[in-house]
């Protein structure tokens, strides 16, 4: 056979190979196998040198045209591959423009942390500071400062989280550590009467921890705005107006506020508030335990006692101190019945508020 029909016989089985290319892949592997550099058609091109003269021109001839054939061949069917691609892709990819469109939620503030700006701004209002104190206190400031000596409940072991040095401090492996978790933001209010000038009037918000089982009125770890109050003068009439001025402006004017006498080492006289409660508007029902009345925060009027230890004048000075759960107010505020919804991240029930 000669060399011309050769030609003709490449030709016949390119251009099918061509035509039955399934694929943009599939091309490319046609393409490669005949016009590559190992490709069938260049090694007839390359092999023309060994030709006689006589015979170089009509296999150049019909070796060339093949080429143009070929690749000719191979651009219409790349464009055709590419266009049917190209269809299946948008008929994969199609988007219905009659659909609504789908709007990506926007983040909002959790319910506790828009609740706290909101009562840290309620007391702003009328001149309060805010001050930050740390969640890992000594027990000097979470407790001997606050009137709390050391056979007080509230310094054993079980009511409180300790952190214990596991360095190898005997002491402190035995248990006997003098620091830990605060159990409420106090620390930070004598921590302020240390060092502020007087007079004060503070708000200390804050994560505290206590060693309770969570249930629906109680957490382990919640969060706490504790006030300060310390100036010539100040009575149990300030601490009554102006907690009702939070009632009022938290609750709303128709809820109601009661004072109930309680005891808190810190405090003397002290007191516990309770709000009447919005569900049956005082008038008793189950969520109030028929009482009509819920308590919402304790306080009195700050012990002399406290005031010796960081260096204030009783005499001179006088003031009240109030402690309040986040969480428990947000119960109360919007009639949530267990206080553990608010920690779930159920965005069924986050998004109500």
């Amino acid at each position: 056979m000669s060399l011309v029909e050769e030609i003709g016989e490449q030709r016949g089985l390119l251009l099918a190979r061509v035509a039955e290319a399934a694929d943009s892949a599939a091309l490319e592997q046609v393409r490669v196998g005949a016009l590559g550099k190992k490709g069938s058609l260049t090694a007839l091109l390359r092999g023309m040198g060994q030709l006689p003269p006589e015979e170089r021109g009509a296999v150049g001839r019909a070796a060339n045209l093949l080429r143009d054939e070929v690749e000719a061949a191979l651009a219409a069917r790349r464009d055709e591959l590419q266009a049917a691609e190209l269809d299946a892709r948008i008929s994969a990819e199609a988007i219905d423009v009659t659909l609504p469109g789908r709007v990506r939620p926007i983040g909002t503030q959790h319910l506790i942390s828009r609740l706290t700006d909101e009562i840290v701004e309620v007391f702003r209002g009328i001149g309060y500071q805010v001050v930050d104190g740390t969640e890992v206190e000594t027990a000097y400031y979470n407790f001997d400062a606050l009137n709390a000596p050391p056979d007080h409940p509230s310094r054993s072991l079980q009511d409180t989280f300790y952190v214990v040095d596991r360095s190898g401090d005997a002491a402190a492996m035995a248990g006997e550590s003098d620091v830990l978790l605060r159990p409420q933001t106090s620390a930070a209010q004598v921590h302020a009467m240390e060092e502020r000038e007087l007079p004060l009037y503070i708000l200390a918000p804050g994560r505290v921890y206590r060693r309770d089982v969570a249930d629906p009125t109680h957490l382990p770890q919640f969060t706490q705005i504790e006030g300060l109050v310390v100036d010539e003068g100040i009575t149990f009439g300030d601490l009554k107006g102006t907690l009702e001025y939070f009632c009022r402006q938290v609750f709303g004017p128709e809820r109601r506020t009661r004072f109930r006498p309680h005891f808190f080492p810190f405090t003397e006289p002290s007191a516990e508030v309770d709000v009447s409660c919005g569900i049956c508007d005082g008038a008793g029902c189950r969520s109030c335990g028929g009482t009509g009345w819920l308590e919402i925060l304790g306080c009195g009027m700050v012990d002399p006692n406290v005031f010796g230890h960081v260096g204030i004048d009783p005499e001179t000075y006088s003031g009240f101190a109030f402690g309040l759960g986040i969480e428990r107010i947000a119960c109360l505020k919007y009639n949530v019945p267990d206080l553990r919804m608010l920690l779930e991240g159920d965005m069924r029930f986050l998004r109500q508020f």
